[in-house]
Formats: C-alpha cells, structure tokens, sequence
C-alpha cells in the first residue's frame, strides 16, 4: 500500500474511507462547506509541517472549498478527478472513484502558484477554448491532460495559470488533440 506523507483534505468521512482502502494516509474531514478558521489555521499548520493535498469531489460545493482552502493556505497541492470518474448514477464523489482514478489523481497532484498570469482571457479565445462551437470540449480536454479538473472558462484559465502552463504548451495539446481525430 503507498504511503502518502502529506496530509489529505476531503469533503466527508466516506471520501476517507475510500482512498484509505488504496492509500496508507491520513485525512481532514471538511464536513462539506462548514470550513471555520480554526479549520482553515489547522489545515495551514499542517501545510507547514506536511504538506496538504486537497481531494475535493468534481462539483460546485467541492470547488468552492478547493478555492477557499487555496486562497487562504499557499502552497497546497491540489488533486482531481473528472465527474464521470467519481460518480453512480445519482451521486458524484471521491468516494465512489476506484483505485485508478485515485491514484492517477494522486500522481498528478498541480500546486497553485503565486505568480504573475501568463494566460489571458484573450488567449482562450485564440486558443478556441472559448467563444467556438468546440470549445467545451477543447477545455475537457485540456482539463484531462493537465489534471486540472472539469472547468468553465474564466475557472480553467485561472487553474492553467496556477500550473504556470504557457500558451505554446496548450496549442501543442490542442494540435496534438486534432491529429489524434483525424
């Protein structure tokens, strides 16, 4: 069983329960929204000490804990999974993804960074991941092969600039993407 040595931050006690059956590690329940800053000042504590990686489910409620914990704690590592990884026919989770998926996620962990944007709302237009037919699709893509989670576009721009991808890296993932459909 891998051993993981930071620590990693889930939504409930069944997404432990899940990546505890594949993963020696340990967890921070968030108990889904109900993040206070005695939570937020631990989490920061342990980042500190251990390093944190924030495993939330591919929906709204877990990407507004993802964005709460990375702006106030620098430096967490950030893992994700796509909706139709993590789901049944009624319910999307970390605790319903399989070891292959956890472990991928986990193997592709992205830190956000501090640093000047080198995307532009500007750029997503001319990389056609906005404003085209395809451009849902294009940033699914994109969101797959970088680890950055299903997006919209305002959310996969700020996600790109936080991995500090350039702009020729994704036009060669774009063109890359095309020739694989021909």
């Amino acid at each position: 069983m891998r051993k993981i040595k930071e620590i990693i931050v889930v939504e409930g006690k069944h997404d432990t329960q899940n990546i505890q059956k594949y993963f020696d590690c340990e967890t921070i329940e968030t108990n889904g929204l109900a993040i206070n800053k005695e939570l937020i000042a631990y989490i920061e504590y342990l980042q500190k000490k251990r390093g944190v990686i924030i495993f939330t489910d591919p929906d709204t409620p877990g990407d507004k804990i993802r964005n709460r914990i990375n702006e106030s704690v620098k430096g967490c590592k950030n893992a994700f999974v796509i909706k139709q990884d993590a789901r049944t026919s009624k319910k999307v989770g970390i605790e319903h993804a399989n070891k292959e998926v956890l472990e991928e996620a986990l193997n592709n962990l992205v830190t956000y960074s501090d640093v000047n944007p080198t995307l532009t709302m500007q750029d997503m237009f001319e990389l056609g991941l906005s404003g085209k037919k395809d451009s849902q699709k294009k940033r699914d893509k994109i969101s797959k092969r970088f680890h950055l989670g299903k997006a919209n576009t305002k959310t996969l721009l700020k996600r790109m600039n936080y991995a500090l991808l350039t702009k020729e890296e994704i036009q060669e993932e774009i063109n890359e993407s095309n020739s694989d459909t021909i």
